[in-house]
């Protein structure tokens, strides 16, 4: 299903991704990429708080993904909230110089 949704996503069918990333996560709560790529494409449909939630629950779930919380941060900038779009960009750069994020 996972694939699936991928395929819709690369053709730009974004509703049929979202719906299917959407029962990705509802069958497998762990599932690390279908969190991420729930949270992109829903970026993407500006459905931002949903977005947000997507995001941080695949931060939460890998939290020293490096593009996770560069997501997490964009995400956060299209809501307007700065701060918080600082401190995953923050988390970002500590990951890409090779540190580790403690939660």
């Amino acid at each position: 299903m996972f694939d699936d949704a991928s395929g819709h996503l690369a053709l730009g069918e974004l509703a049929q991704a979202t719906t299917l990333y959407r029962k990705c996560v509802e069958l497998d709560p762990n599932h690390f990429d279908a969190w991420h790529a729930l949270s992109m494409v829903l970026l993407k449909t500006d459905h931002l708080k949903e977005a947000l939630g997507a995001s941080l629950q695949a931060t939460t779930l890998q939290p020293n993904d490096l593009l996770a919380w560069t997501a997490l941060s964009q995400i956060y900038v299209r809501l307007g909230d700065i701060p918080n779009a600082e401190a995953a960009k923050a988390n970002s750069r500590i990951l890409s110089m090779g540190g580790k994020i403690v939660r």
